[in-house]
């Protein structure tokens, strides 16, 4: 683990920069440590989401404020700021969009705003996606173009599944820092994106079909 690897007060070996689990000591560290960091993991893509969330649990129980409700005012507040990280970056570390954002970031790819564009061959699919979706905004429930949102919803699932199997090899192992696999890495994020976008357009416009029956 980066930064101090002991407890400065027991000698215990550290599992997060957070706090000690031999004597229940707890650090403020400075900066704040990215998600990897502060779940004591190294950076990869690939993540054992049943191993992190066992991790989640035992940290939990670690840093929680309810712990140090007898401490002073300072322990509490980095109870409650340590807690605060630790949900943080469960969050990034269990979804693979925002952790392989993260990876990107952190080893010096563009960000969103920097590079905007996805792979040429899935513009193609949007155009096509945008006009199923504009056909069925302007139909009436149950009609044929609101059905087309069926098979629409499962063909972009399926390229969901495998956007998300090229970021992967795009990010393992990592690639060095401000590799161009990092920018191919964001447009593939970019393209995740769209897609997850446009399947809650979809998903919306079943529920608002639904609701009117």
């Amino acid at each position: 683990m980066p930064r101090q690897c002991k407890c400065p007060k027991c000698g215990a070996e550290l599992e997060t920069p957070l706090g000690c689990g031999s004597c229940g000591v707890l650090f403020s560290p400075a900066p704040s440590p990215g998600p990897f960091e502060v779940f004591g993991l190294a950076p990869a893509f690939e993540v054992d989401a049943r191993a992190l969330k066992q991790r989640l649990l035992k940290l939990s129980r670690l840093l929680h404020p309810d712990y140090y409700a007898a401490g002073d005012d300072a322990t509490r507040a980095t109870a409650e700021r340590n807690t605060a990280l630790l949900n943080e970056s469960y969050d990034v570390l269990a979804d693979p969009v925002q952790r392989a954002d993260w990876l990107v970031r952190s080893l010096g790819g563009p960000s969103e705003s920097e590079q905007r564009g996805m792979p040429k061959a899935f513009l193609v699919e949007v155009l096509e996606w945008n006009e199923t979706l504009e056909a069925a905004r302007e139909s009436q429930p149950s009609s044929p173009p609101r059905a087309a949102l069926v098979q629409l919803d499962a063909t972009l699932r399926a390229q969901r599944d495998d956007t998300l199997k090229t970021l992967g090899a795009l990010l393992t192992p990592l690639p060095p820092r401000a590799a161009p696999a990092l920018a191919e890495a964001r447009a593939q994020l970019n393209a995740l994106r769209y897609l997850e976008k446009t399947l809650a357009d979809i998903e919306a416009l079943s529920v608002e079909q639904a609701s009117t029956r």
